[in-house]
């Protein structure tokens, strides 16, 4: 799977030209443009990287970072700021940001910071825990709950619902998810697939989740974060 970087800056050329260079470096880009919506992705625990900046409209990131470490969320957050002041950098990296760019930034040493945090990253695990609303799933220990009511999956049920839940409100092509589930093993169709996510469905429905995962049709799934 590509790696999850989310950026959030409330300038929309900002957002295009990270978007547009972050993918061309073979990253899978999200965008957020104010603090409120940033804190709620940054919620699901589903990007690896977080690029921040530090004067957003509704919430400050500042504030965002400190609401993610309180609620121990602990993806790499790179803020970006015009603030060069030592001060400001300094508070930013004692409320937990990981690393502290000035704008204006080389895009060369932004991608070279995003790269060092996927790194450091991959040699800490993956975070343990993902939300999805009422949803979460503890990877540590293959476990999920619904509202804290545990729900029983299969190895592929769980595979896929996870697969899913790390791209909350994103579509999910039944052939990717037949990668990521099944790796690629070419007899496993995607009649395959429909039929793992109709158990799934079954499974989260006995629980009142029924809503959660959702077809778009000619496309694939996505699980609802409003479910």
């Amino acid at each position: 799977m590509l790696p999850r970087v989310l950026v959030v800056d409330d300038e929309p050329g900002v957002r295009a030209a990270l978007r547009r260079g972050l993918t061309a470096e073979g990253m899978e880009v999200s965008v957020a443009a104010d603090g409120p919506e940033a804190l709620r992705l940054t919620m699901t625990g589903a990007f690896d990287v977080v690029l921040l900046d530090v004067m957003l409209p509704g919430m400050s990131g500042y504030r965002v970072l400190e609401r993610m470490r309180e609620q121990d969320v602990t993806t790499p957050v790179l803020l970006i700021s015009a603030k060069s002041g030592e001060v400001d950098q300094a508070d930013g990296l004692d409320l937990g940001a990981d690393g502290y760019l000035v704008k204006p930034f080389s895009f060369l040493v932004l991608v070279a910071q995003v790269r060092a945090l996927l790194r450091r990253r991959d040699n800490a695990g993956q975070q343990a825990c993902l939300r999805v609303g009422a949803l979460e799933i503890d990877r540590s220990n293959r476990e999920v709950h619904w509202n804290g009511q545990p729900v029983t999956l299969s190895p592929r049920e769980y595979g896929l619902l996870v697969a899913l839940a790390s791209h909350p409100e994103s579509v999910v092509p039944k052939d990717d998810l037949r990668r990521m589930v099944w790796g690629e093993e070419q007899f496993v169709t995607r009649n395959v697939v429909e039929v793992y996510v109709g158990y799934l469905r079954r499974k989260l429905s006995a629980v009142g989740a029924g809503e959660l995962v959702q077809t778009v049709r000619g496309q694939g799934y996505r699980v609802c974060c409003d479910a």
